[in-house]
C-alpha cells in the first residue's frame, strides 16, 4: 500500500490490488496548420493530461502525414495518463481540425477504442469561446483564418477558411504574403527601403530580390516560411513601419468584409457579440484596425477579444457532450 496518496489521484482509480481504470475519460483535440493540441478530461471535467504536437492540416502536409500526426499525438497523450502505463478507457473523442472535413470523418472511422468519435471544423472551439453557445460570430486568424457564426436559430455558418491558395485574409499566410511582396519591391529598388526589406533578408538569410523570390517558389515548406514572417511584420507595424502597417490593415480589412457579409445576412442590424481570436488579431495594431473598421462601417458588433487558446473551447465542448 502507498503511504501517501492524494485524493485527486485516487478519484481516478479504485483502491484494489490492481488499478481499475475510470471509464469516463474523454479526449479533445484542436488541430491547425501550426500545431495540434490535445487534452484528456475526466468525468468531473478536470484536464488530466495535455499534449502538443506539430500541425495536422492535410491541405498543408498531406492526408497520410496528417493522420499520422494525430495518431501519434493521441498515443502520446494516453501514454502520459495516470497511472503511467495503463491505458485509460475512453468514452468520447472530439477532433476539431483544419482541412478537409471528408478526410477527417473518414479518419475518425479508423480510430478504435476511442469511444464515440466526433469530428468538426476548428472554428467550433473558438466560436464556443466567443459566444458560449449564444448567437454571434468569431474572427480567427492563425496560420489560416476564418469567420464562424451561430445564427439565432442555432445553425452554424462558416466563411473564408479557403486556404493559402485562395487568400485566407487576416491569416499569418496572407499577412506574410503581402509584406513579403512589398519587401521584394524594396529589394528590387522600386520602393523606398524600410525595415521590412531588412527583416525579410534576416528571415531568409538571402540578400537580393531574385534569391528571395526563388526561395519562396522552391522551398517545400514555403507556406510555413511565409506565415512565419507574420510575427515580425506585427512587430514592425507596432513600431511604426508604414509598409508593415499597410499590409496588416489590408489583410484585416478583407477579413472584416467577410464578417460584415455574415452579420448582415444572419443578424441584420442587431448588435451581436464578435469574438476575436488568434495572436495576429489580438495584437495592438490589429485591434486598432478592427475598432476603426467597426466605427467607419457602422458595423454592429460587440468585440470580445479572446486570449484563451482554442483548446479551451474544445474543453467546453467536451463538457457539453
Amino acid at each position: 500500500m502507498h503511504s501517501v496518496c492524494s485524493e485527486t489521484f485516487l478519484s481516478y482509480f479504485a483502491p484494489f490490488g490492481s488499478f481499475v481504470v475510470n471509464t469516463k475519460f474523454k479526449i479533445g483535440l484542436d488541430g491547425g496548420g501550426t500545431k495540434t493540441e490535445l487534452i484528456l478530461v475526466d468525468a468531473a471535467g478536470t484536464v488530466v493530461v495535455r499534449h502538443s504536437a506539430p500541425g495536422c492540416n492535410p491541405s498543408q502536409i498531406g492526408p497520410e502525414r496528417a493522420g499520422a500526426v494525430v495518431r501519434d499525438a493521441i498515443a502520446a497523450l494516453l501514454a502520459a495518463a495516470p497511472p503511467g502505463g495503463a491505458r485509460p478507457a475512453i468514452v468520447a473523442t472530439h477532433l476539431y481540425t483544419a482541412g478537409s472535413s471528408i478526410f477527417w470523418k473518414d479518419f475518425a472511422t479508423t480510430l478504435r477504442e476511442h469511444g464515440q468519435v466526433l469530428t468538426g471544423p476548428d472554428s467550433l472551439p473558438v466560436l464556443e469561446l466567443a459566444t458560449g453557445g449564444a448567437p454571434g460570430l468569431v474572427l480567427h486568424a492563425g496560420t489560416g483564418s476564418f469567420v464562424a457564426a451561430r445564427a439565432p436559430d442555432g445553425s452554424i455558418h462558416y466563411a473564408g477558411g479557403l486556404g493559402w491558395k485562395f487568400g485566407d485574409p487576416g491569416s499569418g499566410s496572407d499577412l506574410g504574403r503581402r509584406a513579403i511582396g512589398h519587401a521584394l519591391l524594396e529589394l528590387q529598388g522600386w520602393a523606398k527601403p524600410t525595415a521590412l526589406g531588412d527583416a525579410l533578408k534576416a528571415h531568409t538569410g538571402l540578400a537580393d530580390a531574385v534569391a528571395n523570390t526563388r526561395f519562396f517558389y522552391t522551398a517545400e515548406d514555403a507556406n510555413a516560411r511565409i506565415a512565419g514572417f507574420a510575427p515580425r511584420v506585427l512587430e514592425l507595424a507596432g513600431a511604426g513601419c508604414v509598409p508593415a502597417q499597410t499590409a496588416l490593415a489590408c489583410t484585416v480589412t478583407d477579413l472584416v468584409e467577410y464578417a460584415r457579409l455574415v452579420t448582415t445576412k444572419l443578424f441584420g442590424s442587431a448588435v451581436v457579440p464578435c469574438g476575436v481570436s488568434g495572436a495576429i488579431l489580438n495584437s495592438p495594431p490589429a485591434i486598432y484596425a478592427l475598432k476603426a473598421l467597426a466605427e467607419t462601417h457602422a458595423w454592429p458588433v460587440e468585440y470580445r477579444f479572446i486570449t484563451e487558446a482554442p483548446i479551451e473551447g474544445v474543453h467546453r465542448l467536451l463538457m457539453k457532450s
